[in-house]
């Protein structure tokens, strides 16, 4: 636990360093000037978790991300705190300000979220794809940054997530101790954070905020996975509090909505499922459009560009490909694509698997038959959720077709989140539903609908608004007080006295070796997962060939013949 706490003071530092560099330097650098809006002191940090995951896949694609990657970040760190040393004055003071008798309380909330989410971090169970293949794509990070064919040695090391080259630019495996694994930790501390900011009124962000308290609970004694469905499904979470509390702040700047889409384009990179989320880019388009303003339109399209730019480039770097699964985009002509139908079959079982069938062969069946199996596999409170929101998709269209009829619009802000997040659902429930990632879409679609609903009703009925207020939280709170209950008898439970210093490391299993061209390769004796300890492993013999004489050099499959 001490390990983890020092890790989270370190990325606190460096990402709060970085988010205030591009927000208060770079940007404003950009569009020519200041913005005014009290937007920018919270995000620091969500903005340089932004920056560094770009900056750490940008380097791995030079080098390893390791001990070099982590000295010239303190030294931008340091730039940063030189070049802007007055306004970084200026905000400590009034972060010192704010630490009075009336704030000393929530000042001891955060400090008690630090530490509970550091020793959160350093202990729980490892979720199984981490011991398949998180483990694995984060060391070949951490040894190589980048490499060529990668995705034929296990074609899950082509899924490429961008959480993974920031979980080894946080791993500190150059020190020789472990490999550690702290980030998905650090980001649910972020947004417990995000999630404190609740205020005792009757706002749709609150809501979203309770609702992403319970995500934090429930993934509690999970997030020491690095997984890469916490860090889409918690970035969700903040786009869409974020989105909404500018919405009940009547913020009338562009800015600040346009910061929110560069973290929607980040959130592609962290998971494909949620490329939807980028809908949201449409009110600032529209207010940029509006004011004829060229600069900023052409400044946020590049910011874009740059964040998905590495991403795209690592995926034709492992696989061939410049989204992979998806063969309809063939681009590159290179001799360490992984096949086609590899690829294809890949796609399929990733959906068949996300409906809970298990033969890749019932893949074109439709939803007619295969959604009640999937229901019946869900437990009792998911199917209840998605009962709900798809009830919220019927809500939806009917009161999206009546705000559009009658031109509500002062309303069209609100529908566009709702549109965002019920498209989102239903993307996802007829592509690959798996309720692990899946659930914020399931919830979202319902509480921003239904709820946006709710307050529509009750807007300036005051008597009815008050009794609402009291009633929903009273039945919030009775639920809080089950959850908190459940939660912490299973921390309790699962309470390990043996994390005190170090975190726990991941697991690993025993393997065999083989031989490729005189290199040893492994794979497990039994099931399919290797850990982090057994380098390079699949989880069955790989049909691969060197393209030189080293690991760097990179794989082809066995076999291939360029189409």
């Amino acid at each position: 636990m001490f390990s983890v706490l020092l890790i989270f003071l370190y990325m606190l530092l460096t990402t709060y360093f970085m988010g205030f560099l591009v927000l208060r330097g770079v940007i404003p650098l950009c569009i020519g000037k200041r913005d005014s809006c009290n937007y920018y002191g919270k995000n620091y940090c969500m903005a340089g978790l932004v920056v560094l995951t770009v900056y750490a896949q940008l380097f791995s694609l030079f080098y390893k991300v390791g001990l070099v990657a982590n000295i010239i970040l303190i030294l931008l760190c340091a730039a940063t705190a030189v070049i802007f040393r007055q306004e970084l004055l200026e905000d400590f003071s009034l972060l010192k300000g704010k630490i009075t008798k009336g704030r000393a309380i929530y000042t001891a909330l955060l400090l008690f979220l630090f530490i509970l989410f550091a020793y959160g971090t350093s202990r729980g169970y490892i979720h199984y794809d981490t011991g398949l293949y998180h483990a694995q794509s984060i060391r070949w990070i951490e040894e190589y940054g980048v490499v060529r064919g990668l995705g034929n040695l296990h074609c899950r090391l082509a899924y490429n997530s961008s959480s993974f080259s920031l979980s080894a630019l946080f791993s500190f495996s150059f020190l020789g101790m472990q490999s550690y694994h702290c980030v998905a930790g650090f980001l649910a501390f972020l947004l417990a954070k995000v999630c404190s900011e609740i205020e005792k009124k009757l706002f749709l962000s609150n809501f979203v905020r309770i609702v992403c308290i319970y995500y934090l609970f429930s993934i509690f004694n999970g997030m020491i996975s690095p997984t890469s469905d916490y860090f889409m499904v918690l970035t969700v979470f903040y786009i869409v509090i974020r989105y909404l509390d500018l919405l009940e702040c009547e913020e009338e700047s562009w800015i600040p909505y346009a910061c929110l889409s560069l973290v929607a384009v980040y959130t592609i990179s962290l998971k494909l499922s949620a490329a939807l989320i980028i809908l949201l880019a449409i009110k600032p388009a529209v207010m940029l459009i509006k004011e004829r303003n060229l600069r900023g339109i052409f400044s946020f399209l590049g910011l874009g560009i740059l964040i998905i730019t590495p991403y795209l480039i690592r995926n034709v770097i492992i696989s061939g490909w410049l989204v992979y699964p998806f063969t309809s985009i063939d681009l590159f002509a290179v001799d360490w694509k992984i096949p086609a139908g590899i690829v294809e079959y890949d796609a399929r079982e990733i959906q068949v698997w996300g409906r809970g069938i298990y033969e890749v062969g019932r893949y074109e069946e439709p939803i007619t038959i295969w959604f009640s199996e999937w229901l019946g596999g869900l437990r009792r409170l998911e199917q209840l959720s998605v009962f709900t929101a798809i009830f919220a998709v019927f809500m939806w269209i009917l009161v999206g077709l009546h705000l559009l009829y009658k031109k509500k619009k002062e309303m069209y802000v609100w529908l566009l989140l709702a549109t965002t997040v019920n498209v989102s659902f239903l993307f996802w429930l007829f592509s690959a539903p798996l309720f692990r990632y899946g659930c914020v879409y399931v919830w979202l679609a319902t509480v921003v609908t239904l709820g946006g609903l709710f307050l529509y009703i009750v807007e300036g009925r005051e008597s009815l608004r008050k009794v609402c207020y009291t009633m929903v939280y009273v039945v919030i709170g009775i639920l809080a007080c089950y959850k908190l209950f459940s939660f912490c008898r299973e921390t309790v439970t699962a309470y390990e006295s043996n994390y005190l210093i170090h975190q726990k490391d991941y697991e690993n299993f025993e393997t065999m070796s083989y031989e490729i061209q005189g290199l040893s390769f492994y794979y497990p004796t039994e099931g399919d997962r290797t850990g982090y300890e057994a380098f390079p492993a699949s989880p069955v013999k790989a049909k691969i060939i060197l393209r030189g004489r080293d690991l760097k050099d990179g794989f082809c499959y066995n076999n291939f013949e360029r189409k």
